[in-house]
């Protein structure tokens, strides 16, 4: 199978016009007509995983965030993007990113996350249709989901850094209420902290968000910050569904390298 063909179920799947202005997601580098020799997915491109792909016999590298997010005027090796870009090029790997076109696609990065805390009737927290052509796509920011059965504030956060291999979970103080209702945004996603309210959501889960937006919450609904990486690292798992639906014969790994570039002491 050719890469192109993996690329193009990637986007059947999270097509690139559902992607924010801002980013840049979809082919990165490389030549799509070649054969696909494996596939390595990741959140992050960096040195490392690139030689891993190459250790493995890959020429795909399937990211969730963008290696190239703002123009190159030069690339020498002044910058781990631009030693990135000479490593895959001298190496014939293909680099694409499905970053917030999976975010915000249906069954995405944040529909992942819902299904790892058991949620059920989940929907956008702000649904939108995009018209491609011939066929509406379902689209969205965040999404709300809703527990079987309520949980106690404590016992529920506890679940959630269990689930999401979270070493130091940040929360505002607990709610004395049952949580049912669970507003969720991967990544960076505290510019939904006012939807989730407005939809009555009991929690929040989120990546990351801004300090000064903690304050005046208290029991008006449990926030919990997961980190950046920790949000998304199932990430992973959406990429292996579509790639092994067209091509269930092609080696797939998930890289071995933590690109989380956040220590915690």
């Amino acid at each position: 199978m050719k890469i192109k063909e993996i690329i193009a179920a990637l986007e059947r799947f999270a097509p690139l016009p559902l992607q924010e202005s801002y980013d840049n997601a979809g082919l990165q580098c490389g030549l799509t007509e070649t054969e696909a020799s494996g596939a390595l997915l990741c959140l992050d491109v960096t040195e490392n995983v690139l030689q891993e792909a190459i250790d493995l016999g890959c020429n795909i590298v399937v990211s969730h965030h963008p290696l190239l997010f703002h123009g190159l005027k030069q690339v020498g090796d002044a910058t781990l993007v631009q030693r990135c870009i000479r490593m895959a090029i001298q190496n014939d790997l293909c680099i694409y990113a499905a970053h917030t076109n999976l975010d915000n696609a249906e069954d995405g990065v944040n529909f992942k996350m819902a299904e790892k805390l058991g949620l059920i009737d989940v929907q956008f927290m702000e649904p939108k249709t995009v018209c491609l052509g011939t066929r509406n796509v379902k689209s969205g920011s965040g999404v709300i989901g809703y527990l079987p059965q309520g949980e106690d504030s404590l016992a529920f956060l506890q679940r959630v850094k269990q689930v999401f291999g979270v070493e130091a979970l940040q929360h505002n103080a607990l709610l004395e209420r049952p949580i049912e209702s669970i507003a969720i945004c991967g990544g960076a996603g505290d510019f939904l902290l006012d939807e989730a309210i407005r939809l009555e959501a009991d929690a929040f889960i989120t990546g990351e968000m801004h300090y000064h937006l903690w304050f005046g919450h208290e029991q008006e609904i449990q926030i919990a910050v997961l980190g950046h990486y920790e949000s998304e690292h199932f990430t992973n798992e959406i990429f292996r569904n579509i790639i092994e639906g067209v091509a269930p014969a092609l080696p797939i790994y998930d890289t071995e390298v933590v690109t989380n570039p956040i220590h915690i002491l």
